[in-house]
């Protein structure tokens, strides 16, 4: 089977990770993946293609001039009929719209996953109201988590449509020691891996470094991770005279190394999908301090994996980070379990098992509608041929 996954993509994020774990596992087996990236000017980010050429993935570019190119579905199609796309795998508002508008009459088979949506200002929740339209066409459509499935069924999808696969990540690469048997005498320090924009609560998090600090002076604190609201942060560091304590690291090529250089990852995110740094963080055996919005409670366990806390809360939030600082047996304990828990339930390889499923029904699914249409057709031939699905 091949499968073609497009994305429109502003940087490596958490679905840029999902969609590398996916390609990556894929190729391993005897299916073949490959990726097609928007160039989208004025400012292509190509950093997912990158990445995937350098795993060996078969890479290919669209360019697309603003937000509405009719040319792309040209350009889309070109690459479906280049490629033989058995599956055409959408991520995203931009990708899934052009791919159901380039594809519709074709029998290529169209599945989506749905990563979140973030319907923080007027054109967001337009392009997700739209986007939500288009995947009632879609073949499958895949939700990371049970909050993203009840938005699609409240948006009219049809529920045997729509199927819940949690993110998985290869666990390999996060296998280094860990901060505290590498420790030298050297402070504690205190993570956060995410996108820097509102819905992540990096704000949140400083607020929390504050009143860390008053209890903790010589803790550190470090933010990996790029984003439209970097420049307010900034900002806030030097408000709030923290800037020795707190590191702004931008675009991390080495997660692996930057996850064990810490104590403990703090997830303070306002709204959420599910996130792929807890995964990481936790397959480094991090103990995890986390806000509990959307599918964050099925993998960071309250008291058994790290603490849950209320969205927005951030004396609970500073509350919790200073209990785990204070006690090393604790975060040993929950970094031990997580580990494990991330080994059971969320691999790359049970992700990429449930995607071939879906893949396989979808496609098995389309067959039989096609080869009926071409049956009537034949049986009754005034009625003219039946259009493609």
């Amino acid at each position: 089977m091949k499968i073609l996954h497009l994305i429109s993509s502003g940087g490596m994020y958490g679905a840029e990770a999902v969609i590398l774990n996916l390609l990556r596992t894929l190729q391993e087996g005897p299916h073949r993946s490959l990726l097609g990236v928007f160039l989208n000017s004025p400012h292509p980010n190509t950093q997912l293609y990158e990445a995937a050429t350098a795993a060996g993935i078969e890479c290919h570019t669209i360019a697309c001039k603003g937000r509405i190119d009719r040319s792309v579905l040209e350009r889309i199609r070109g690459l479906v009929r280049r490629v033989d796309a058995d599956v055409v795998h959408a991520h995203g508002y931009k990708a899934d719209i052009y791919a159901y508008l380039a594809l519709r009459e074709w029998d290529t088979s169209l599945i989506s996953t749905c990563h979140n949506w973030i319907d923080t200002d007027i054109p967001s929740r337009i392009y997700g109201a739209i986007d939500r339209r288009v995947l009632r066409n879609y073949g499958g459509i895949v939700a990371v988590s049970e909050e993203v499935k009840a938005r699609l069924l409240k948006a009219g999808v049809a529920e045997h449509k729509v199927r819940c696969i949690r993110n998985g990540i290869d666990l390999r690469p996060f296998n280094r020691k860990s901060a505290e048997r590498q420790r030298a005498n050297r402070p504690m320090v205190v993570g956060l891996a995410s996108r820097l924009a509102h819905e992540k609560g990096a704000d949140l998090f400083l607020e929390m470094v504050g009143g860390v600090l008053t209890e903790l002076p010589t803790t550190q604190f470090a933010i990996a991770g790029d984003g439209p609201d970097r420049p307010m942060l900034e900002a806030l560091i030097r408000k709030m005279g923290i800037g020795t304590s707190v590191r702004l690291l931008g675009h991390c090529e080495d997660m692996p190394g930057f996850y064990a250089s810490l104590d403990l990852l703090v997830s303070s995110s306002r709204t959420e999908g599910l996130p792929i740094g807890l995964l990481e963080a936790m397959a480094s055996r991090l103990p995890i301090v986390a806000t509990a919005v959307g599918a964050v409670p099925s993998v960071v366990r309250d008291g058994l994996t790290g603490v849950l806390v209320a969205a927005s809360d951030v004396g609970s939030l500073t509350g919790a980070v200073l209990q785990l600082l204070h006690d090393e047996g604790l975060r040993r304990q929950f970094g031990e379990a997580g580990r494990i828990l991330i080994a059971q339930e969320f691999s790359a390889e049970r992700m990429t098992a449930e995607y071939l499923q879906l893949y396989q029904q979808v496609v098995d699914k389309d067959t039989r509608l096609a080869d009926l249409q071409v049956d009537n057709a034949t049986t009754n031939p005034t009625q003219g041929p039946a259009p493609n699905c």
